[in-house]
Formats: structure tokens, sequence, C-alpha cells
């Protein structure tokens, strides 16, 4: 009798072990208690290797295998159809947020597509998952960091507004599921040099920390993404994957960051390798300070070496336990262990992969992105002129419309037949290259410039591409890893662009490629119209058209300063903000932040303000009367600057605080109002906190930013409105 009781004993305890061993895949427990109960079945080497990026299948808790590494900058990238957006750089020049959601939202879909197809197949490539590492909100703090492209341009606000509009349209709005998983990256104070990234530490002060490298990263956190990606480089003096300020004071600590943390690709090996950061002797090191900082997923190599860190007492078991515990809560998140059925994002289909209405998103995003730097009136063009010649190194490559981590598709329409499709029957289009990218020609006989004497109007695409700016391995023929320490456009195009125009009276159009601020001035004495199309994706050809001729009037507006020349930029290595962007550059540039031209011209009127002396806790309304008084219809991206007339620490010259897309008719006004609150006038001290000080406030309102160098260049005249803190 006592042998079958202990042997009942036995078959309970497994019956309960059993239930209980089914708690990870009950639905109505929390992500975090789920994900808990799964780690708990676990044996410290699979532990491990469920914090890698490649986390391998646990075949007896039928759990699949799932590569975390997969991108979405502007379109699901590497993993085949897909409709391809214009580059983050272009979206920043939209500066339109509402836009921007659009744009991630119409990419999440297609990615969860795309998801639940290779599910079907039971492929689990690198690059079929959910787990997204985007977007880049690093500060383009200088025009050599071939990464800038990446970005949303120079600005904090405009980056903060751009790249949570992105996270939210990425995550998706449904309780209890995330349709994919959004990353911010790279954390924190990364901008380059490319060749020195593995070992470049970045020096700065809590001011500009908290002031401009910051802001966005502690936006996207409030916004509730998901991961944070640390990035390769040092920051005052400690790796970011193992920066105890940055990740534990500030990330988890002042900011309560409930996401996993995602190493940078290999960036732990920087730790120990021969060429790093030399911050410990080796891998089984490098794996414990890593975790203990705070990461909680590998993509690299290193982690498997936290089975040893336990064995030699380095780390405990339970450290692995919370951080994949937390790593886990994504999996859950993301519904990878439900029900299909249960998901309300598995039922998207395939349709809308490169469909209709995300390729018509994809001309409205690249049509916004375009901006007009100069026109002496030749533009809009008639569209059925006897004869056009488009020409240049970059009119019928795929290679000029995509930048970095792209997608690709079977219909990316090139400036050439973009130009073509849209001229009128009867006209002619006539082209050839003319030149090469990056080097003269190699055969002297010309018979391209020739043919722009003859032609009623001359379209040369050129500038730069991926080929020359970019990151560290992709930039094949950069001499510097990717970025552009030669800030010229490359001779041989100018000397071509100038044999265009030599003794010709038809306008010649530079249609200039690129995600990243070019020495435009001898383009912009030449050309008698200058469009900074950026990378405008699968749709810029046909989006370059409209606005040649004049479908619609251009409306994008630079997300960074463009400098006269590499002098006038501090050092590369830097990362001081002194002397660097609109905010802190005392010198003319070429094209300030914010400028772009449009077919019509726009008035401002005088502002009102509802008080024009406030305290703290209070807000002010400023409303002003735009008018177009042109003969287009234009959509104006009206742009408010804060100027502190007198502080106690030293302030932007000017600070970007809001922004309003407005479209109007020919002829038509309207009033556009904008709440003044306190947070808008603080500024950040040396310590790095952020205080409201009585003063003088100079509001700004207008389409650019308010310079003599704006104005010069045609921009609307910006009117201004006094503000007093009390």
């Amino acid at each position: 009798m006592k042998k079958l009781a202990s042997f009942l004993l036995i078959v309970l305890a497994a019956i309960s072990h059993n239930a209980e061993s089914q708690d990870y895949l009950e639905t109505s427990l929390t992500h975090a208690a789920r994900a808990k109960d799964l780690v708990s079945r676990l044996t410290l080497e699979e532990k491990v290797q469920q914090m890698m990026m490649n986390s391998p299948a646990i075949e007896r808790l039928n759990i699949p295998p799932y590569e975390w590494w997969n991108e979405a900058l502007h379109g699901v990238g590497r993993s085949g159809v897909a409709t391809v957006f214009p580059q983050a750089i272009g979206l920043g020049a939209t500066f339109d947020e509402e836009l921007a959601y659009r744009v991630s939202s119409a990419i999440s879909d297609e990615a969860r597509a795309m998801y639940n197809a290779s599910l079907k197949k039971g492929y689990y490539n690198r690059y079929n998952g959910l787990t997204f590492w985007t977007p880049n909100i690093n500060i383009f703090r200088d025009p050599r960091w071939g990464r800038g492209q990446e970005t949303y341009g120079e600005d904090p606000f405009l980056t903060t507004r751009l790249g949570v509009s992105f996270v939210k349209g990425l995550q998706g709005e449904d309780s209890r599921y995330l349709k994919t998983a959004a990353c911010a990256k790279h954390f924190a104070v990364h901008s380059g040099p490319e060749r020195l990234r593995h070992e470049f530490n970045a020096v700065v002060s809590k001011k500009d920390l908290y002031e401009t490298y910051l802001p966005a990263f502690k936006a996207l956190v409030e916004a509730d993404v998901e991961a944070v990606m640390c990035a390769y480089n040092r920051t005052n003096d400690e790796p970011c994957c193992a920066n105890n300020y940055l990740l534990q004071e500030v990330l988890w600590g002042e900011w309560d960051f409930d996401g996993h943390i995602v190493s940078d690709c290999w960036a732990i090996v920087d730790f120990y390798s021969e060429n790093g950061h030399g911050t410990v002797e080796n891998q089984v090191d490098a794996s414990a300070l890593a975790l203990e900082s705070g990461v909680n997923l590998n993509c690299g190599s290193t982690f498997p070496a936290l089975v040893e860190a336990v064995n030699q007492g380095l780390i405990e078991e339970k450290t692995i336990d919370v951080a994949l515990t937390k790593l886990l809560e994504t999996r859950f998140k993301l519904g990878m262990f439900d029900d299909s059925n249960a998901n309300p994002y598995n039922a998207i289909s395939l349709d809308v992969v490169n469909s209709p209405a995300h390729r018509a998103l994809a001309r409205e995003a690249a049509v916004k992105s375009i901006v007009l730097l100069k026109n002496n009136g030749v533009l809009p063009l008639a569209n059925d002129l006897s004869r056009y010649y488009v020409t240049g190194p970059n009119a019928a490559g795929i290679d000029p419309l995509i930048g970095n981590y792209y997608g690709v598709n079977p219909d990316m329409v090139t400036v050439l037949e973009g130009i073509t499709a849209a001229v009128a029957p009867g006209s002619q289009v006539h082209y050839r290259a003319g030149t090469l990218l990056d080097r003269p020609n190699v055969n002297p006989v010309d018979w391209s410039s020739g043919v722009a004497h003859t032609s009623d109007a001359t379209l040369m695409v050129m500038g730069i591409t991926g080929f020359i700016e970019g990151e560290e391995g992709e930039s094949i023929a950069s001499a510097h890893y990717g970025d552009r320490l030669d800030y010229d456009i490359p001779a041989n195009q100018i000397d071509y662009l100038k044999k265009l125009k030599a003794d010709n009276d038809k306008p010649v159009i530079a249609i200039v490629t690129g995600g990243s601020p070019m020495n435009l001035s001898e383009v912009h004495e030449i050309a008698d119209a200058v469009l900074l199309v950026w990378y405008p994706g699968e749709e810029g050809g046909n989006a370059i058209a409209d606005i040649v001729f004049g479908k619609a009037s251009p409306s994008g507006r630079l997300p960074i300063t463009f400098p006269k020349s590499m002098d006038q930029l501090p050092a590369y290595e830097d990362y001081s903000m002194r002397g660097r962007t609109y905010k802190y550059m005392t010198a003319e540039p070429m094209y300030p932040f914010g400028f772009g031209l449009h077919y019509s011209k726009i008035k401002y009127g005088t502002p009102a303000v509802t008080r024009s002396v406030i305290k703290s806790g209070e807000s002010a309304e400023v409303s002003v009367l735009v008018t177009n008084e042109g003969d287009f219809d234009v959509e104006e991206v009206v742009q408010l600057y804060v100027t502190d007339v007198e502080a106690s620490v030293s302030t932007p010259l000017f600070s970007l605080q809001s922004i309003r897309r407005v479209k109007l008719a020919a002829g038509e006004s309207q009033r556009i109002s904008f709440t003044i609150n306190p947070e808008m006038l603080q500024v950040v001290n040396e310590k790095g906190e952020t205080i409201l000080e009585k003063g003088d406030f100079k509001i700004h309102v207008g389409g650019s930013l308010p310079t003599s160098r704006s104005l010069e260049l045609g921009a609307s005249v910006p009117v201004s409105v006094n503000l007093k803190v009390k």
C-alpha cells in the first residue's frame, strides 16, 4: 500500500508539473509571467543561446528558432519584394510626422505579411523576423558621417517628432500585441567616424548630452519603444554597451525603460579585441560585463561565453534569468507562442506588399521630400516641349533611389523612366550618362554635352550614391569606410555640368541625389534650377517628374545645414556642439536648416499673441496669417523657432519648437496658431539639468530659418514676436 501511495504521489507530481509547464502558453497570464515560466524550463546553455541574435529551436518545448535581426529603415530591408520608401533623411526633409506614421504603418503591415508567409514555409532566416532595428535617431551633427542618411537630420526636436511617429507606426495600436518591435539606435552619442567606431571615445558634456544627444531617445522610451541598441563607440570613456551612466543611471534609472537592450553587431567583441576599447581581456569577461550592464541580446558571437562566466563565478545564473525574461517578453508581445487567430496582425495578407496604395504613399513621401534649392524661373517645365535631354551618372540607375538598408522590388522607377513617362506624346527624350559617377571618362570623345545645346531643356541627374557614402563595409568606392572627408561633388560631374551649360541659353536643371550635405556652390552657380531629391525610393522617378512638370509644388525642407565648406566645421572627432548645426553655427552656411523654395510666393502677416508675459505653468497663443500669393497650390511647412535673448548659460541661436504643414490653394490665406508652453522655453545648464529661467524670448514663425542667408536664397520673410517669462 505504501508503494502504491508513493507511486500515486509521483504520478500526481508529474501531472502537476505537466500542467505547470504549460503556463508559458497560457494567454490569460501576463507576458512577463509567461516569459518567466518559459525561462524556468531552460538549462543554462539553452538560456544563453536564447540571448543570441540567432536563437536556436528548443524542440522539447516546441519552441521554433528565431532570428532577431531585421531592418526597416525606409521599407522592409533585405527580405525580398517590399515597398521602398525615401531614405530616412528624405523623410526628415518632409517635416511631416503624420506622414512618417503612415509610412511606418505601411512598412509594418508589409513586415507582418512577409513574416506570416515565411512561417507557412518554415523559413527562419535572418531578415524574416518581426524585431526591427529601426529607427536610427542619432543626431546628424557632421556632414562627413556616411550613415547620416539613416537619420532624420541634425535637430533633436525634428528627430523626436518623426522618430516617435515612426515607432508608433511600426509597433501598432493593439492593446495586447505588437505589430512589430521597433528599436531606438544607436545609444548614444554616435555619429562617426566610421573607420574608428570600434575604438573611438566620444567625449561630451552633460549639457550637450541632454540638450542634443539624448532628447530623441528619451522621447522614444516614453513612447514605449520595445528595444534600444547600444552603440559601438565609447562615450566618456565607457563602451556604450557597458556604459553604467547611459544604461543604468539614465536608461533604466531616470527613464524607467521597460524594453530590452541589444548590442550593436559584434560591439561586445570590441571590449577585448586588439583594435577595440581594451576594456577587458577576453570574451568571458566581456560577456559578463555586458550582461551586468544591462544588455539582453547579443548581435554577434560573444554571449555563449556566459556559461563559462557562471562557472567562474563572475555572474550568477539568476542574472541571466532576469535578462532573458525581459528579452522573451518581446516575443510574447509579438504573439509568437499564441494561436494565430488570437493575434489580429496575423490576418494581414501579402496583398499589401508593394500594393498600389503603398506605391502611392511612396510617391507622396518622395514628392514631399524634394527640396528646391534654386529656381531662376525655369521650373516648372511644360511637358510638351520638342526635346528633353536626360543625362548624368544617376539618371538611369537604381542605386540613386535606394541609399542604404534598402529593400527591392521589380518596379523601381528611375529618373529617366519617370521623366519619359511624364512627357506628352510627340515630344522627344534623349539620354546618355555623359560622365561617370566619381572619376573622369577614359574615352575623351564627347558625344553627349552637345545634345544639350539642341534640346529645349536638359536635366542632369548628378550627386552621390551608396557607393560613396554609407556604412563602413558597404560604400565600395569610399576611401574612408563610407564617410565623406571630401565634401565636394566629384570634379568630373562639375566639369560635365559646365559643358552642358556653356554657351547654352536653354534651361539646365541639376537634380542632385545623395543623403548628406554636399558642396553645391558651383552647381548653384551654373544650373538654372537645383533640386535635391535625396534617395527617393521606388517612386523617385515619378515624384521628380511631378515636381519638374508642375504636377506638385516642391515642399521639402532641409533637415540639416549645408556649410559652404568643411573649413566651417570643427574637427570631425570633436563631439562638442559648439559651431555645429543651425543651433550653434555662427558662420554663414551655403543652405540653412529648414530652407526650401516653392513655385509660389508665401507671405506671413503680423503675428498676434494672447499674452506677452507669462509665468511658470502658463502658456501663450501665437497666431499668424499665412497667404499663398502665387498661382500654384502649395504645402507650406510653417516652422516656429525660439531664441532665448538672455540666459545664465549658453543657449542655441535658434531652437525649432513646432512645425505645421499647411495646404494653401493659390490665393488662399489661413491663420495658423501655436501654443507656447514653458517647456519650449526651457534651457539646459552645464549640469545637464532642464530649467526655466525668467527673461526675454523671441518667437520666430516662417517657412525657413529666420536668417539673412535664407532670405538671400529666396525664402519667404519670417515674422517674430517678443515674449517674457516673469
